[in-house]
């Protein structure tokens, strides 16, 4: 729902425009004076400012000019009744929109309204779709068979208004595919909205999700927009859904059925267009049915189901992802081809970190090599000594030696590459205890964030 901001100093205005816009669908507060109107927009960005020329403690044009300075694509429409065509154009050079001249009746207020939204659409829609053609499309990397099914899959559910449930082991391109979806849609140009579930506690993921009134808790000290409200007509995505706690499971499962929520500490009820995406590594099934994630909700997202492969399992399109990333990575001292003996040694990696594995040591190699060509010697320490294990179950001393510590700071930093930067899971798969891992990439001074 869209937020307007109407700014007046007569009661009588306020309360028409008000009834008259909250008829029309938008979310409508008033205020009586440009201090209070530059003060609440600062606090919460509305959508939209429609604000009266003369008004006390500061004037429309102050406050247009104020909030121009900070939010330079605020839409803005100045409301006068005192000012000439000169007032009008000082308004529009200032940034306004729009300008209505009072009086003027609901029908020119509400197309003036309307007209505002449809042209930042517009131009939301300009600047994703250059920015598209730069990044050459949505197109998803990879010719194998499984990787086909995955576009066609996601080719056929992007024009509908299905939700959407991608799993795959991390690293395999998840967003990816939502944002592919979300680019064929007819959503695309409207907001894509990304949460990730894991990297919030309880309090703050549904804050986070639904917002949150001032005073509904320590530290509230002004109303927040939640990811609901702001992928509002968008598409939103819901990264490692499998980490809700049931309390929020349980609110997710309203709005997917009804659009609708309060913010924390709120009463008003909220209505809201969005598309679901949600994503996770686990097996949501499973875990529905050993009690550990609400059965409902998991058919709530699951209605339809796109599963990503591994990257072990199409090898196949390891040489052409290596070319797409070769080429993102141009800027870093023109394009680099890898020699075949390299190229040989990635397509027998096993990958347990995936594509985001192979983007991470492509970048590597191209910092590491002096020439036009990747050789062997650009190659990692740690991947040399997990290339050299194979698939047997012990390491393979090198003739030259290594230096454990530089293994183990290797294996540390691998691990968060592998699991997205969450360290529970780091840790487990290292066989540490999650004290056990901070000591060390405390020891090492890495950053706990590391692969996010």
């Amino acid at each position: 729902m869209r937020r307007i901001l109407v700014a007046d100093d007569e009661a009588n205005m306020r309360w028409v425009l008000e009834r008259a816009l909250t008829k029309a669908g938008y979310d409508v507060e008033t205020v009586e004076d440009g201090q209070l109107a530059l003060d609440r927009a600062l606090a919460e960005r509305p959508d939209l400012v429609l604000v009266d020329l003369k008004m006390p403690k500061m004037d429309g044009l102050s406050v247009l000019r104020t909030l121009k300075e900070h939010y330079p694509d605020l839409l803005m429409v100045m409301m006068t009744a005192h000012g000439s065509t000169a007032t009008a154009v000082e308004a529009m050079k200032a940034g306004a929109q729009d300008y209505l001249m009072k009086p003027f009746d609901i029908d020119e207020l509400l197309i003036t309204v309307a007209k505002a939204f449809e042209v930042e659409s517009l131009r939301e829609q300009v600047d994703y779709l250059k920015g598209e053609a730069q990044r050459g499309g949505w197109k998803l990397v990879g010719d194998s068979d499984s990787m086909q099914a995955v576009k066609h899959l996601a080719e056929r559910v992007a024009p509908t208004p299905a939700t959407v449930l991608i799993q795959g082991e991390s690293g395999t391109g998840k967003e990816l595919v939502a944002q592919a979806i979300h680019a064929l849609s007819a959503r695309v140009g409207r907001p894509f909205i990304r949460v990730n579930c894991a990297a919030l506690t309880e309090t703050l993921l549904e804050s986070e999700l639904f917002g949150h009134e001032k005073g509904a808790f320590t530290g509230a000290h002004a109303r927040k927009t939640g990811r609901f409200e702001l992928a509002d007509s968008g598409t939103l995505f819901l990264d490692e859904i499998g980490e809700l706690s049931f309390n929020v499971q349980a609110k997710l499962l309203r709005v997917l059925q009804e659009r609708s929520f309060e913010r924390v500490g709120g009463e008003k009820t909220i209505q809201v267009d969005v598309r679901i995406i949600a994503a996770t590594n686990r097996d949501l099934l499973k875990e529905a049915q050993e009690g550990r994630f609400r059965e409902d909700l998991y058919y709530r997202l699951n209605v339809f189901p796109i599963s990503l492969p591994p990257l072990r399992d199409h090898r196949e399109d390891i040489a052409t992802l290596t070319e797409h990333f070769l080429e993102k990575l141009r800027t870093y001292g023109g394009i680099k081809t890898l020699s075949p003996e390299v190229l040989s040694q990635l397509m027998t990696y096993t990958w347990p970190g995936n594509v985001r594995e192979l983007e991470n040591i492509v970048e590597r190699m191209v910092i590491i090599s002096q020439g036009a060509v990747i050789g062997r010697d650009s190659l990692p320490l740690f991947d040399t000594c997990l290339r050299a294990t194979k698939n047997t179950e012990s390491f393979i001393l090198p003739l030259e030696g290594v230096s454990l510590e530089d293994i183990e700071k290797s294996f540390l930093q691998q691990a968060m590459e592998q699991t997205g930067g969450n360290q529970s899971h780091a840790a487990k798969r290292l066989g540490l205890s999650r004290h056990a891992f901070l000591y060390r990439i405390e020891k090492y001074g890495i950053d706990p964030h590391w692969g996010l």
